[in-house]
């Protein structure tokens, strides 16, 4: 069983609130979609009435799914996670710098997008230590594998990276491609320069 795997058998206490009907399933859906929408664009206080608009439901629709407002926060949060993790192995035909360097695009993507719900999220909460040792077992052997053929610094962690991106998104940026620009010249120091012809 792979790390990621193992993580991801440790939420199953958010995994088992998923419906197992269809209908209920896409309920549960649209509302897991609406409120990374919403929250994303207002913040974890967001209205939960605007969140079941959004997501076509009534809000006791939400609330049979989602009881407390923290359980929605863990749903939502354990969802982008996997969708993060998950994105690590659609980048395995890259070459290895550049895999590492799209991953790391998209988790600064999902950073930006997250950290009003980590906020919200006790950080020494289970469903929180889990997430990240999720989001570096994805994570790592993409550093791994760049190193093994030359092209990151050996002496990098996968934590010296994720502070690295985690110092960027302090910062509030109001375009997306100065984001992507700054996180560049900092993947520049990560990167080992060519050998000389």
């Amino acid at each position: 069983m792979t790390p990621v795997m193992a993580s991801a058998d440790q939420l199953g206490e958010v995994f088992a609130r998923r419906p197992k009907r269809a209908d209920a399933r896409r309920n549960y859906d649209a509302l897991i979609a609406a409120a990374q929408e919403v929250f994303g664009e207002c913040g974890a206080g967001a209205s939960l009435e605007e969140i079941a608009r959004r997501a076509g439901v009534g809000i006791g629709t939400l609330y049979r799914n989602f009881p407390k407002r923290r359980d929605l926060f863990e749903a939502v949060y354990v969802e982008e996670v996997r969708a993060l993790s998950a994105s690590a192995a659609d980048l395995a035909g890259l070459p290895p710098w550049d895999a590492l360097v799209a991953w790391l695009h998209r988790f600064v993507a999902y950073v930006g997008t997250k950290r009003a719900l980590a906020e919200e999220l006790v950080h020494d909460s289970e469903v929180f230590r889990t997430c990240r040792t999720e989001i570096y077992a994805a994570g790592e052997p993409l550093l791994r594998r760049a190193q093994e053929v030359g092209v990151a610094r050996p002496d990098a962690t996968f934590d010296d990276v994720v502070r690295l991106v985690s110092g960027i998104m302090a910062y509030q940026f109001f375009e997306p491609a100065q984001r992507d620009r700054v996180l560049g010249i900092a993947l520049d120091g990560l990167r080992l320069p060519a050998a000389p012809r």
